[in-house]
Formats: C-alpha cells, sequence, structure tokens
C-alpha cells in the first residue's frame, strides 16, 4: 500500500549520502518507512561537493530508491548544510538613543537587521544566533521593555563559503529535487542528541565524521561557539595506508584492533593481525602506534578550539561526543586526560525513539544527523497529485438516473451561497428572456413601419394623377385636329 504521508530527508556525508523518509507517531517517536544509502567519497571530500554532476546522480538514485519502498512520489526533502567552512563569527552592534527610552521591539528588530546587512568576504550568513543585548550596564537575553539611552546587541553568525549552498542548490536542481528547507547539520544534531538541561549548564558537543570533527559549545541555552575541523575517522585510515594496504582493509584493521590508548601486556605474547588481501602479518601495536598519533592529535584540536571558545571552564555539563568515528575504542578516555573534564558522554542514538528494522538502526552515532533532520521536519513530503475530473457520462434514461448527492449538506453557509446564487442566476434569466420579447416587438414594429412607407411610396400622388389625365386629353386634342385636316 503506498504512503501518502511522511517527511523525507537526505544527508550529504563525506562517506555517504543518505536518503531516509519516516513518520512521526503521536508519542514524538519515529518510524522509519524508506532508507536508501550510496558511498560519496569520489565526489564529497570535507563535507563539501566538489563534483555536482556526480552529486546529482547520486541524489537522483536515492530518491529513487526511497520512492520505490514508499510505492509514491516524493515532493520534497529536508537537507543539511555543512562541511569544512563552516564556523561562527561574532558581530557587535551599537545604538545610541538621543535620551532615555523605553527599549521597542521595532529596535530591536533594526538591529538584527543592521547585523545581517554586514557583509562577511566570500562568506553566506546561513544563521544568526543572538547571544545578549547590553543596555546600560547589565545583559539581557531579551531587552524589550527596559529603559536606556544605549544598547548594545551582540550576535554570533553562522557563516559558510558561498559555494557551500550554491553548489548544494544546483546538484538538487539538476536533480529535480525541490529542497523543503536547508537546515544547519550541527545544530540539527545539537537538538538531536543534546538535553535541556545540558544546553543550560553549558557543553561542548564533538562529532567526530569522517572527513571532519565538528565543535559546538552551548551556554544558557545558547550557541556560543560552532568550528570545523578538516580532520575526522578517514584520517586515521589513509595514516594506516601508510603500511601498504588499501583503504578498505585499513577500516576494517581499525575498527577491529583500533584502540587509541593501546598498550601491550608485558607478559603476553605479541599481538598481530592478518591481512586478507596478500596474507601479510602485522603487528597491532604498531598498527596502534599510528592510529594513538592520529587520534592524538584531532583530540588535541578539538581541546584547543573548545578553550578558544571562551567556555572551557563553564562546561558543567561536560562533553557529548557523537558520530561514527567515536566508535575509535578508548577515544572519549583520550579526550578525558587531555581536557581534564570527567563527564563525557557518547550520544550513540537521538533522545527521541526511532523504530527501525535492525539492519537500518546503527547504535553507534553516525546517524544523529540524519534521524535529527527528519525529526525537525514538518511539513509532508509527499507528492499529491490532483486528479483530473472525468469527462461526463451520456445521460441515462430517466428511470436509471440516480439522484445527485447534496455536497453542501454538511455546510450550512456554502448551502445558504449555493441557494442565493441559483436565485440570482434565475433572476438573470427572466431579465434576459423580457429584454429578447421587446427587442423582437421593437423589430415587427420596424418591419410593420418600413412596409407601410415602401407601399405609400409605390402609390401615385394627386399631383401625377392629375398631371397623367391633362396630357391624356390634350393629346386626344391633338389627335382630332390631325383628323379634320
Amino acid at each position: 500500500m503506498a504512503t501518502t504521508e511522511f517527511i523525507a530527508a537526505i544527508e550529504l556525508g563525506s562517506s555517504k549520502i543518505t536518503g531516509v523518509a519516516g513518520r512521526k507517531n503521536s508519542d514524538g517517536s519515529m518510524q522509519i518507512l524508506a532508507y536508501a544509502q550510496e558511498d560519496s567519497s569520489t565526489f564529497i571530500r570535507k563535507g563539501v561537493i566538489f563534483n555536482l554532476d556526480k552529486t546529482a546522480q547520486s541524489l537522483t538514485s536515492i530518491i529513487n530508491r526511497l520512492e520505490g519502498e514508499l510505492k509514491n512520489s516524493i515532493a520534497k526533502v529536508y537537507v543539511g548544510i555543512g562541511g569544512q567552512s563552516l564556523r561562527t563569527v561574532r558581530n557587535v552592534v551599537s545604538r545610541d538613543l538621543e535620551e532615555e527610552a523605553i527599549i521597542s521591539e521595532e529596535l530591536v528588530s533594526a538591529i538584527g537587521d543592521e547585523n545581517i546587512a554586514i557583509p562577511v568576504v566570500d562568506m553566506d550568513i546561513l544563521d544568526v544566533a543572538p547571544q545578549e543585548y547590553k543596555v546600560g550596564n547589565n545583559l539581557q537575553a531579551n531587552p524589550v521593555g527596559l529603559v536606556g539611552s544605549h544598547i548594545e546587541g551582540r550576535f554570533l553568525n553562522i557563516v559558510a563559503r558561498a559555494s557551500v549552498r550554491k553548489n548544494l542548490e544546483h546538484c538538487f536542481q539538476q536533480a529535480k529535487i525541490d529542497i523543503a528547507e536547508q537546515l544547519i547539520a550541527p545544530l540539527v544534531t545539537a537538538n538531536a542528541v543534546l538535553t535541556e538541561s545540558e544546553r543550560r549548564s553549558g557543553c561542548a558537543l564533538v562529532d567526530f565524521g569522517a572527513d571532519t570533527t565538528t565543535i559546538s559549545v552551548y551556554k544558557n541555552n545558547i550557541l556560543r561557539f560552532l568550528t570545523v575541523l578538516p580532520l575526522g575517522g578517514n584520517s586515521i585510515t589513509r595514516d594506516i595506508t601508510t603500511l601498504q594496504m588499501e583503504e578498505e582493509e585499513a577500516e576494517r584493521l581499525k575498527k577491529t584492533y583500533g584502540d587509541a590508548l593501546y598498550e601491550e601486556e608485558p607478559e603476553q605474547e605479541e599481538a598481530t593481525c592478518k591481512l586478507d588481501d596478500d596474507n601479510r602479518i602485522i603487528k597491532v601495536a604498531d598498527l596502534n602506534n599510528i592510529i594513538e598519533a592520529r587520534a592524538e592529535e584531532i583530540i588535541a584540536n578539538v581541546w584547543n578550539q573548545i578553550q578558544l571558545s571562551g567556555f572551557d571552564d563553564k562546561l558543567l555539563a561536560g562533553i557529548i561526543m557523537t558520530g561514527g568515528a567515536t566508535n575509535l575504542k578508548n577515544l572519549e578516555e583520550m579526550l578525558r586526560k587531555r581536557s581534564k573534564i570527567e563527564k563525557i558522554r557518547m550520544a550513540r542514538l537521538p533522545r527521541n525513539t526511532v523504530h527501525a528494522p535492525s539492519d537500518i538502526l546503527k547504535k553507534d552515532g553516525s546517524q544523529n544527523t540524519l534521524f535529527g533532520l527528519l525529526f525537525e521536519g514538518n511539513q509532508n513530503c509527499c507528492l499529491i497529485e490532483t486528479v483530473s475530473q472525468p469527462a461526463p457520462a451520456t445521460p441515462k434514461p430517466e428511470a436509471e438516473v440516480l439522484k445527485t448527492a447534496d455536497m453542501f449538506e454538511n455546510d450550512q453557509d456554502l448551502k445558504e451561497q449555493a441557494r442565493i446564487a441559483r436565485l440570482k442566476k434565475e433572476e438573470e434569466e427572466r431579465e434576459a428572456k423580457l429584454a429578447a420579447k421587446e427587442a423582437e416587438k421593437l423589430r415587427k414594429q420596424k418591419e410593420k413601419e418600413e412596409k407601410e412607407r415602401r407601399k405609400k411610396e409605390a402609390k401615385p400622388g394627386w399631383f401625377t394623377t392629375k398631371m397623367k389625365k391633362t396630357i391624356e386629353e390634350m393629346t386626344n386634342i391633338f389627335n382630332e385636329d390631325d383628323e379634320m385636316k
């Protein structure tokens, strides 16, 4: 049976493009109805599209597969924007008032508009996270209604290279897919995995992806900092290939034997692992020396960015880790040792329940952004086609004609409108008949008058008859004179 009500979303990741369709349940959970995935490593790097044609082809394939499972057409999809160039830029807009006055909603809106109007070189402002407003010496989240002669608006603008949005929109246009809404991927992920308490108390969300790692810092329910590092799980995998193996084999060894804090037991035999492609034997210690070096670099950069945010000592809720690359053993412990923050939580699944088959639902943190896009959606993405009215059927004999249903029987307003329209139509028809009858009467009167006129013109007048008689008499006299001669 075809599904006619669902939300559809597509996540463009550095390792894969994933499409999903789901339906929200009354309890807030999500039922997954369709799922499709394709490798994107050859045309998306660091979260940025660099081959538009291949991306468009992959999008078309994803949509076709989803529609096949749904047995219906998809009208539009929600999509996330991310990538290496995504970051936040602080900005301050000040206004001096002539005298002390009450801060109005219009003034606050004007300050916000001025913030957006400030150009950022080679960047697009994707969204704005207002921080606080300073009125006098006090900081307020909402300054409307306060009295002051000076107001200062502090904003956090979320920006990305102009080409990011442009290339994304071009690919969807080429694939003939409408976008319901473009959502900022890190914000969607935060909404999916963070609790309100964590946002309020202060936390850092670290999303370890394939090619990038995103750091978002929250405090008092406000986004305070966001940046994207060009380092991820693939950085570790590529380092392992220096042991002379393909990336697929390196990825397998990383998942199977990888340990960010590997320590060999002195009394045990040296551990080894076997390569599938050429039956070579590699020491697990050598493998993990490479893994640890790169993991330590990534963790050091993550902690450095959290310190740069200025909130490293205000994270009462600690650090929340998510993303597919967080499955590396002891990566959490490495971050704990580096940051000296004991409170670290792994977010493997969204806070809201997702109902899906076990082969689709992965409890490794890699689908939090994808499912977050679904939960953010509020529009039906099913293509609803307008059914054309059938041609009128040949009238049947009176005995076979069925009684017509009254389409207004349950709506008194529509019923009254229909009655008034019917009376108006009857009045117009009656006036038309009277006008036609009057026109016919005038036409007949004119014809009669025209006939009489012609008759009068055809009948000889008195003068004409008298002259004719006189001429005849004179002719007779002349004829008599000729005969006498």
